[in-house]
């Protein structure tokens, strides 16, 4: 068990809270604010319980440089506008200086401030002492939050704590729960759904999870590299040449423990890469020299379905199909209904998947919906996570 933000007496501290704002914009609109709502309960629960709070963030890649587009100033207009009180931003090119420092000693109980994008220093990501402690010295206690970022070793995300306390926010306890019970203490069956592109970025995931599911369920681009293995032509869709072996080496360790491992038995093939592109179903052993497939078929989605009603945790990380076109998202909208009816505890790893709920008006759906894509990947691949490391145990 990690310490919380409940674990400390706030009364005559300053809180220093890694958040994770890299929100999208477009000029100096935010277009969603997911990321910022997500932060509000440990921000507030500070706020209440007479904490000073200074927050910090990335956003974008701005490489080490001062980019104005990337400036943090648009999420303190919208924290201002969602906490109903004055968010202070103090910009400075070099995150932290003179200004800034006075700014955060001055904060009374209940203020909040807001420093610049951290990624405007080159030493963040290259996780620099000397910024660590500059950022330190802003607080009494690191409050870390920021889940999407916790798989990087960074200044802001775990350099920090080498000078003060780290606790975690109500976001990473969530995630901690969650995606922690689902992988070490899950209601079986277990079911385990991978999708997306590439198999060599899934191996990991996959050889960790067959050591812990029921069920593992392939879907999306990553599919067509087993079928490649399993000797079928696969025309035109995406085939991952580096995973081929892999894939192979996957179909018989799932076999030797005794995992039921499925794989789409039809597809949807198209002539190109578009949505208004001609299309058919094909059997997964019939699909044309000339045609990819974008899709899992009716069968697969009647099969996978019916394996997932008995299922009583599942882990969906990857959409089945191209779901971004609306032609090729039957597939991963079918499957997303069939978890927002089963009876169980049902986590969403970030990324694609949770985009893809989000999409279909399926999110409150869902037990547990990861803030992190590439921090749930690692999670699952059974890696510790450093942004985790660095909060003190209980």
């Amino acid at each position: 068990m990690k310490k919380t933000i409940k674990d400390i007496n706030w009364t005559g501290k300053t809180a220093v809270m890694r958040c994770d704002f890299n929100v999208p914009l477009d000029g100096d609109k935010i277009t969603d604010d997911i990321r910022i709502q997500a932060a509000l309960p440990s921000i507030k629960y500070l706020i209440e319980n007479g904490a000073a709070i200074v927050l910090m963030s990335h956003l974008g890649r701005p490489k080490g440089e001062a980019k104005p587009e990337f400036s943090l100033a648009p999420v303190a207009k919208r924290l201002t506008e969602c906490l109903g009180q004055d968010v202070k931003f103090v910009p400075s090119d070099v995150v932290v200086d003179d200004t800034v420092r006075a700014a955060a000693k001055e904060l009374k109980a209940g203020e909040v401030m807001l420093i610049e994008n951290v990624r405007y220093r080159a030493e963040e990501t290259k996780n620099d002492p000397a910024f660590s402690k500059d950022l330190s010295e802003l607080g009494d206690i690191f409050v870390q939050d920021a889940f999407g970022t916790s798989h990087r070793a960074h200044a802001s995300t775990t350099g920090i704590a080498d000078y003060i306390p780290a606790v975690s926010g109500f976001l990473i306890e969530k995630e901690l729960k969650f995606l922690g019970e689902a992988v070490n203490n899950p209601k079986r069956p277990f079911a385990a759904i991978m999708g997306g592109a590439k198999v060599k970025d899934k191996i990991p995931v996959i050889t960790n999870l067959l050591d812990k599911v029921d069920i593992l369920i392939i879907g999306g681009g990553m599919a067509y590299t087993f079928f490649k293995a399993q000797g079928y032509s696969i025309g035109t869709s995406l085939l991952d040449e580096e995973g081929l072996d892999l894939a192979g080496d996957i179909l018989k360790l799932a076999e030797e423990k005794g995992v039921k491992f499925m794989l789409p038995v039809d597809v949807v093939a198209a002539d190109e890469f578009a949505n208004d592109s001609a299309h058919d179903v094909y059997a997964v052993d019939s699909i044309p020299d000339n045609r990819m497939g974008l899709d899992i078929g009716p069968e697969t989605i009647k099969l996978y379905s019916d394996a997932l009603k008995s299922a009583k945790t599942v882990v969906w990380n990857g959409p089945m199909g191209v779901f971004e076109m609306d032609t090729f998202a039957v597939g991963t909208k079918a499957i997303a209904e069939c978890l927002a009816e089963i009876d169980a505890t049902t986590v969403i790893g970030g990324g694609d998947s949770a985009a893809a709920v989000a999409k279909f008006g399926l999110a409150d759906k869902m037990t547990h919906i990861s803030t992190g894509g590439g921090a749930s990947l690692e999670f699952l691949e059974g890696i510790e996570l450093p942004g985790i490391a660095v909060i003190e145990d209980m």
